[in-house]
Parts: C-alpha cells; sequence; structure tokens
C-alpha cells in the first residue's frame, strides 16, 4: 500500500478472522492502515456469492419499477433513512429507499408489505438472507479494528448496540446534454459502510491529495468506508473518506448499501491516552 491513489484489497475468510490463525495479525494490521491513509479499502469475501448478488440486484430493478406514490410510502423518523427522489440540482440520477434494521425478519416483512400488500417473499427473504450476511462482514471488520487498536473488550458492547440502515439506490442513464451527477461528494455520518454494485461503475474515491479514484469492484467485492463516526472513535486516527458518484454510458447504476451506526460508542479513553497497536 505504497500510494494513496491505490484502494488496498483485503480477502475476508474464517481462516484469517481467527485469532490463532497466522494472517491474523497482519490482516488487522492491513484493516487500520487503509482506514488511516485511504478511509477505504475493497474487501473480497467470498461468502455471498455473485449468483446471490445477480438475483438481489434483478429484485431491486424489479422494486425501482414500482410506482413513486408506492415508493414514497418507505418513510422514517430519521432524516434520510426513507425514501429519497431525484431532485434537479444536487442530485438528478439518484433515487434510493432505506430499510432500518434489515438483519431483522420483521423490518424486512414490514418494507416488503409497504412495497407489495399482497405480499412478496422471495424479495423478502433475498434481502434478510444478503443483508445478515453484510452485517456479518461488518462485524469482521470492526473485530479487526478493535484488535488493531488493541481494545478488543469493547468490541461486544459495539456489537450489541450497533444499528444498521440497507439502503437500496438507483442512479440514471444521463441525458447526452444533462447533468451526470449522481451524488455529490460527501462523507458518510456513520461508522462504516459497505457497498456493492451491479456492473456499471460510477463510485469515485477522493485521496488526501486530491485526486479522485474511480473504483473497479472485482469479483465478489465490497468497498468498506469510514465514517465520520469512525474516524471520532479513533481519535481522527482513521480518515472518513470523501466519496461521489458520477454516471456515463446508458445503463442504470444500482448499489446497496449498508450504513452501521452503534449506539453506544464515541472516542475511547484508550484511544486518547494511547496510540497503541496489535
Amino acid at each position: 500500500m505504497e500510494s494513496q491513489r491505490v484502494i488496498p484489497v483485503i480477502r475476508f475468510s474464517q481462516e484469517n478472522m481467527s485469532p490463532s490463525s497466522s494472517c491474523w495479525i497482519s490482516t488487522c494490521q492491513d484493516v487500520r492502515k487503509a482506514f488511516e491513509i485511504n478511509g477505504c479499502f475493497l474487501a473480497i469475501y467470498e461468502e455471498i456469492s455473485m449468483e446471490q448478488c445477480k438475483q438481489v440486484f434483478q429484485a431491486v430493478d424489479k422494486l425501482f419499477d414500482l410506482p413513486v406514490e408506492t415508493k414514497a410510502k418507505n418513510t422514517s423518523t430519521i432524516p434520510n433513512f426513507g425514501y429519497i427522489g431525484p431532485e434537479s440540482y444536487t442530485r438528478p440520477l439518484y433515487e434510493s429507499m432505506g430499510i432500518e434494521n434489515a438483519t431483522n425478519l420483521e423490518s424486512v416483512q414490514s418494507f416488503t408489505n409497504l412495497m407489495w400488500p399482497s405480499g412478496n417473499t422471495h424479495f423478502c427473504g433475498l434481502l434478510y438472507s444478503h443483508s445478515k450476511q453484510m452485517m456479518e462482514l461488518d462485524n469482521m471488520v470492526t473485530k479487526t479494528m478493535f484488535a488493531s487498536y488493541g481494545v478488543e473488550k469493547h468490541h461486544e458492547l459495539c456489537v450489541k448496540s450497533k444499528g444498521n440502515l440497507v439502503r437500496v439506490m438507483k442512479y440514471g442513464v444521463p441525458m447526452s446534454d444533462g447533468p451526470n451527477i449522481g451524488l455529490p461528494p460527501h462523507c458518510d455520518m456513520g461508522f462504516i459502510t459497505i457497498l456493492h454494485q451491479n456492473q456499471v461503475n460510477g463510485l469515485e474515491i477522493e485521496t488526501k491529495d486530491g485526486h479522485w479514484i474511480s473504483v473497479e469492484f472485482p469479483p465478489s467485492s465490497f468497498i468498506v468506508i469510514a465514517g465520520d463516526a469512525l474516524k471520532e472513535w479513533s481519535n481522527d486516527r482513521v480518515h472518513a473518506v470523501t466519496h461521489k458518484v458520477t454516471m456515463s454510458g446508458n445503463e442504470s447504476r444500482y448499489s446497496l448499501g449498508q450504513f452501521s451506526h452503534p449506539m453506544k460508542i464515541g472516542t475511547l479513553e484508550e484511544l486518547i491516552a494511547s496510540s497503541s497497536a496489535v
């Protein structure tokens, strides 16, 4: 990882997640270094198959085909957690919906019944299973971070207090003479964001020296992005990376993101007093 302009790739498996394995320490160090230097990395996670991802995006495509008045029923008391439609100046090509606590079957069932009152067991089961697997990856990432800073004893509380939002997103095809803004530059507010996409690229990451990198997703890969809450937790050691979406070509881009936000966490006292690592 010699350059900030190269997004690191880290493989996650049952083998390198075991603290007794020879590669556990190096995985922890790689994750920490990626977050501190780049603010993100590409995670290879083959527990979620390419066929499963294909089915998820086929289901998401049908979800966005629903009438706007149906999609608009996706509401939340938390700002920006529900349906978001296109906005002429800031996000003309963007549309998304959020499912709170999508690792809970009842939450996914409630969202599904809102969109399809007559039921859609295929969508419900697929999204629920997929969300649980993405949260497993999220927990693996946080486990390595807590271990790399020597604060493993706090990890269980983080996991227990962790809320999550799964957001399904669609980026439309830009007109030849129109804007190509999918999403303007921004940082995420939460702890960790895990994103993956269909075959259409568009995500860009800003390096610390102000250059933009287009993200290419290898097979079975997810981009893991540090948010403001993780930066705060680490006492500003972690870099909360700025990113955006720019569209081109003649295909819509679909992405699915899991946003985790532990409820009972701030800057740990150990990370204020010490910079010890694994």
